[in-house]
């Protein structure tokens, strides 16, 4: 089995195609893999250091003003021939899209070619990419039903993120051994992302001060470029601890009371995997503020609440966090619906439809 596997610009495209070519060759070990992406994005240095076979294309987003956006069409247009050449040259079975522009020419190539085609939506809301791509591909795995009802239905099916099947890959620990936290305490989880945000980092100063009185304990990740300044503003009682990153997510998810996080498609797709409460503050940064459709999913499924980032305040915050964690009931019932949401086989599902799409031929 021969697969290309096309990811680019993000590490919310990137990373669960790595989790699903882990777990195929875990199946598979004679499997051989393509990874194609950018020359110059995160996919260019993460795939290469992971041991995978990796070829770039000059590609660009269609941003920036009319004259940038067509010298990207032309770059576009230019990597259809060398994607085609990289058809040519590893003859694969199948082309995976993950998503990011490097993912419509090597699919879009590929299905000229009759090569069979397979499309994965992260998001709630179709990206750009794969919208190009619908009408071209053999088929599509998506992971929310507004995604579904998008797609056609006769080539779609609802499977989840890899992501989520990777988390319990991990030997889980428990926040509260790896923080120092008392067993008997409930532990507030609170991150923006790798990077975290420091327009978030003004409004948790004031947010903290209020709760470094409570009985349970925060656990905040203020970002690695944000963690000294953070520091240095502010020094909190023993319930409040700070930290630059969170190294092992999967862990802190799995045994907290309740996560405050951003709504991108892989965190969330661990967070319903293994059952976590949540309070989502979407960024509003992203293309089609797809992470606000993102956390509507959970909310209307009573999986988590939701603050804007424009409607954040300290009193907002601190309120929500105090309902969650005042009412137990609440709180269970919202982890029990996110786990009902959650796909922890998504791996193994999405591998065996590309088994059944490789049969059909």
């Amino acid at each position: 089995m021969k697969i290309i596997v096309s990811a680019g610009g993000t590490g919310g495209h990137l990373y669960p195609a790595l989790a699903l070519v882990d777990y195929i060759k875990s199946q598979d070990p004679t499997a051989e893999f393509l990874f194609v992406g950018t020359t110059d994005r995160l996919e260019a240095h993460v795939v290469p250091e992971l041991g995978y076979a990796y070829k770039g294309l000059h590609v660009k987003g269609l941003s920036g003003n009319p004259l940038q956006k067509v010298k990207n069409v032309l770059l576009f247009i230019k990597s259809l021939s060398h994607s085609k050449k990289i058809l040519k040259e590893f003859k694969p079975d199948l082309v995976v899209g993950f998503g990011g522009y490097p993912s419509a020419s090597i699919v879009l190539a590929a299905s000229k070619k009759k090569i069979p085609t397979m499309i994965h939506e992260q998001n709630s809301i179709i990206g750009l990419t794969n919208k190009i791509l619908i009408n071209k591909v053999d088929e599509i795995i998506c992971c929310y039903k507004q995604a579904l009802e998008q797609f056609p239905a006769e080539k779609t099916k609802l499977l989840g993120n890899p992501r989520a099947s990777k988390v319990w890959e991990n030997d889980l620990k428990d926040v509260h051994d790896i923080y120092n936290i008392p067993r008997d305490k409930k532990v507030v989880v609170i991150v923006m992302g790798s990077l975290g945000s420091a327009t978030i980092n003004k409004t948790m100063v004031s947010a903290l001060k209020k709760m470094e009185n409570e009985d349970y304990h925060i656990l905040y990740a203020t970002g690695k470029a944000h963690y000294e300044e953070m520091k240095k503003e502010a020094s909190f009682n023993d319930n409040i601890h700070i930290v630059p990153y969170i190294d092992d997510m999967p862990s802190v998810l799995k045994s907290s009371d309740i996560i405050v996080s951003r709504a991108g498609a892989t965190t969330l797709a661990e967070m319903t995997s293994l059952g976590s409460a949540s309070i989502l503050i979407p960024s509003p940064y992203v293309v089609m503020n797809h992470q606000e459709h993102n956390a509507m999913e959970l909310v209307n499924n009573e999986a988590a609440l939701m603050i804007l980032e424009k409607d954040l305040n300290e009193d907002e915050l601190v309120e929500k966090i105090s309902l969650l964690m005042n009412n137990d009931e609440m709180r269970e019932n919202m982890k029990k619906n996110a786990k009902a949401m959650g796909k922890p086989h998504a791996c193994e599902d999405i591998y065996g439809e590309i088994k059944k799409l490789l049969e059909r031929g």
